[in-house]
């Protein structure tokens, strides 16, 4: 679907950006990505819930390797009838502080707006990320609640 390669001249390292349907990942980028899911959402946040289910089938998978060819960041968005969603995200704990987040909630709305230029962009955000999203233009719609054993807010994301 789509390939973009960043190169961090400072450095002087190579990174990737993927942006993938499920049936373009490959087995091992679909097992680094969960992996990456995995620890931090169950094992680093301490809860106990399924990971997968049928949204991982239908999601547009972006996701970022860096120059060791891990995955240090990645999210799913797909759409649910009249609007779309974008969850999963995540960065690796080496890589937190460093812009990463940032670029990946870019590269979320930069694919929200060319595939689905009209829908409303609905998510649960944790209640530490609720100011992430906010200077992307998020606003919150309820009040906190538990989700998978986190505090979440929902947040809603309305095209002008």
């Amino acid at each position: 679907m789509h390939l973009q390669l960043l190169y961090n001249k400072e450095e002087g390292k190579t990174s990737m950006w993927y942006k993938k349907t499920f049936e373009e990942l490959t087995t091992l980028e679909f097992y680094k990505c969960l992996k990456l899911r995995l620890e931090t959402f169950v094992v680093e946040q301490n809860s106990v819930y399924n990971d997968l289910d049928e949204h991982d089938l239908e999601a547009i998978h972006i996701f970022h390797e860096n120059e060791a060819g891990e995955v240090d960041a990645y999210a799913r968005v797909f759409e649910t009838g009249t609007t779309i969603h974008f969850g999963r995200v995540v960065t690796a704990a080496s890589t937190r502080g460093q812009g990463l987040g940032r670029k990946l909630v870019q590269a979320i709305m930069k694919t929200c707006a060319e595939k689905w230029p009209e829908k409303e962009i609905h998510i649960e955000a944790q209640e530490q990320v609720v100011g992430l999203y906010e200077k992307f233009g998020f606003e919150a719609v309820s009040e906190p609640f538990i989700l998978e054993s986190r505090v979440h807010v929902k947040m809603v994301y309305k095209r002008k």
